[in-house]
């Protein structure tokens, strides 16, 4: 698994998390705890995620612990190739928002399918824990109806014939809507043409979202989120 956690980023522990001093409260700004963030997500899906199981936890932080990224993923019956993930970003320094998104992870290469209907976005107020709390409880019992939509536009992106030609036209327009940077066209023209994972052989859609996603490891880990979403959007269409 190995979203979130980039450019500029380093692994590590719940522990960990924990040891990273909590930035003043003011009037205005209310912090959320990189800890408790991780630790009450995990919680609150184990009690609602019924039939999946918790195969990996992972956490980064960069900006010297300011800025922290994970991702839980559970697997369960539905696919044996895919498995449902819960993506979230936090910050003490006010560079981003809260944010958790519901996505697919694809075990073979560790990639991730994120969609945009049901992301968290929630600045750091007065009542975040309140309206935190309630709208991660909204987004997990949707989570599994997602989830399988997911795999279902998988499977269609899997039956969909890309040419050499049809992939570079949409490589410039994943260029033209600022989902890669110009360094990351080589990488995706790379794993389209030579996929490192031979699941990718494929001449399709899904064997592009994963080109993708492979050079979408280098992005700057605050707008990661976005560019997944983006992503998944443009192709699942």
């Amino acid at each position: 698994m190995t979203l979130l956690i980039h450019k500029g980023g380093e692994y590590c522990s719940l522990d960990d998390l924990r040891d990273i001093p909590l930035p003043q409260e003011t009037r205005t700004y209310k912090p959320v705890s990189h800890y408790d963030l991780a630790k009450n997500l995990a919680e609150v899906s184990s009690g609602l995620l019924r039939g999946y199981q918790l195969e990996k936890a992972q956490y980064g932080l960069a900006r010297d612990g300011n800025q922290m990224f994970g991702i839980h993923s559970y697997r369960n019956g539905i696919s044996s190739s895919m498995g449902l993930s819960i993506g979230f970003r936090n910050s003490y320094d006010k560079s981003m928002s809260v944010g958790i998104a519901i996505g697919a992870s694809v075990f073979v290469c560790d990639n991730l399918a994120l969609t945009g209907d049901i992301a968290i976005m929630r600045k750091h107020t007065a009542n975040v824990w309140n309206d935190l709390e309630e709208l991660t409880i909204t987004t997990i019992y949707r989570s599994q109806h997602n989830f399988t939509k997911i795999v279902e536009d998988a499977e269609i992106m899997r039956g969909r014939y890309l040419s050499n030609d049809d992939a570079f036209r949409m490589i410039g327009l994943m260029y033209g809507n600022d989902i890669i940077s110009p360094r990351q066209i080589p990488v995706v023209k790379r794993e389209w043409l030579n996929p490192t994972q031979p699941d990718f052989e494929e001449r399709n859609v899904w064997s592009l979202y994963n080109a993708v996603t492979e050079s979408l490891k280098s992005s700057p880990p605050n707008k990661i989120m976005e560019k997944h979403i983006a992503l998944h959007e443009i192709l699942s269409e």
